[in-house]
């Protein structure tokens, strides 16, 4: 049994900032476990640039802005280590991992900070008609493969799935020297950022088609054909609309999962929305001394985001650590989302616990234009702040303040909502 005071799973964005920003606010006992051979995550194969703009001023690649994070859990000696999976988390905190120099072990934390980020969704999941050939990707298998293994997947390229890893990876496919066809989304808006449509998609000619998926594929050895279809407000597709793209591969961006299995043997709760736990203000689940933060607790948009919102966690394990895990029984105000809004992160506020201003980042159901982003705290309205655009692609967030609260004495429920006016 070995003892630390915190335990952070996942050496991803999240891990990392969680780690770094623990230690500065005064939990120098603190352990970071990646089963990855190499710290910073999904960064390591995000070649293309865009990070970094909010954390650090500037347009950094993925593995740039990993570099930073990692150099400075160097310079303040935390320890990690790589090539180890973490097998299970007791409510208890306490965690059995294993790897090949030690076997099996177990590790007892005084908090844990779950960062384990997300996967793709699979093609099982999909329901997509057809054989199983050779030739059908994940988008990140592929950026993988192209990026860091350094294997082109194909040469004609059909991708389903607007989310940012497919359109990011429609133009590394056509840098590369492949054709990409066509990108088929199944909702009747993208999933992912508009920069990256612009970028990714138009700039290089490439269509993409919105309500529309996959019927078919053909091929039993290797993809030999794609054929895609346009579908109806119930997202069935309408008999005669169909296309055939001869091609030999087929990517698929349809949309991440928080990897949560170790979350449930944890006990944590997780919301039927976003499939990761449910969290206070503190960015703490329902188990106590357990927080989470990034892609395992809601899908970002942007890393830096995620960076911002794993500092919280750290800081907050820090805290829980320092104060002996006395946090007090205060209940907490329910934040409800409703009228356009999707979930909200937090989902809970403990008043007494919130930092003067704290920022709730959501997602929208559909794209709306000139609409508004209110807070009620009961039925009154304290913040209800234009916006031009919301689309379910894009996180969303509206700041609460503490004299709000303070203001609002014995308030039953925080309501987030769109409104027209």
């Amino acid at each position: 049994m070995r003892d630390y005071d915190i335990v952070v799973v996942g050496g991803g964005p999240a891990g990392l900032a969680a780690a770094i920003s623990a230690y500065e606010s005064g939990v120098e006992d603190v352990l970071v476990i990646e089963r990855d051979a190499r710290l910073g995550g999904i960064l390591n194969q995000c070649i293309h640039n865009g990070f970094g703009l909010h954390t650090f001023k500037e347009e950094l690649t993925g593995p740039e802005y990993a570099a930073r994070y990692v150099e400075r859990l160097h310079e303040l000696g935390i320890d990690y280590v790589l090539n180890t999976m973490v097998m299970d988390i007791s409510p208890e905190r306490e965690i059995i991992a294993m790897n090949r120099e030690d076997g099996l072990f177990k590790i007892r934390a005084k908090a844990v900070v779950l960062a384990m980020g997300c996967r793709e969704r699979p093609r099982g999941a999909l329901d997509i008609p057809g054989y199983r050939p050779a030739g059908v990707f994940t988008a990140g298998t592929a950026q993988r493969l192209v990026n860091m293994e350094g294997y082109l997947p194909g040469r004609e390229v059909v991708i389903l799935g607007s989310g940012d890893i497919g359109l990011i990876m429609a133009r590394r496919m056509t840098l590369e020297g492949a054709h990409v066809q066509v990108v088929a989304e199944l909702m009747p808006f993208s999933g992912g950022l508009r920069r990256n449509i612009v970028q990714c998609l138009d700039d290089y000619g490439i269509p993409l088609k919105l309500s529309h998926t996959v019927v078919d594929v053909e091929g039993r050895d290797r993809v030999e054909a794609v054929t895609i279809a346009e579908v109806d407000q119930n997202l069935r597709p309408i008999p005669g609309t169909e296309e055939r793209y001869e091609c030999d591969t087929l990517l698929l961006s349809c949309g991440l999962i928080p990897e949560n299995e170790l979350s449930k043997a944890a006990g944590v709760e997780l919301s039927p929305v976003t499939r990761g736990p449910v969290v206070n203000e503190s960015l703490e689940t329902c188990v106590e001394g357990v927080f989470a933060c990034g892609n395992v607790l809601h899908v970002h948009d942007l890393v830096d985001y995620v960076s911002q919102e794993a500092a919280t966690a750290g800081a907050s394990a820090a805290s829980f650590v320092l104060a002996a895990g006395a946090q007090g029984d205060e209940a907490a105000i329910p934040v409800v989302a409703e009228a356009g809004v999707r979930y909200t992160v937090p989902a809970m506020i403990r008043p007494s616990r919130m930092p003067d201003a704290l920022t709730m980042r959501f997602r929208v159901g559909e794209v709306r234009h000139n609409c508004f982003v209110s807070v009620y705290l009961d039925d009154e309205r304290v913040l209800h702040r234009k916006r031009p655009a919301v689309a379910p692609g894009e996180m969303e967030e509206a700041r609460l303040t503490r004299k709000m609260l303070d203001e609002h004495p014995g308030v039953g429920r925080i309501v987030v909502r769109l409104e027209d006016e």
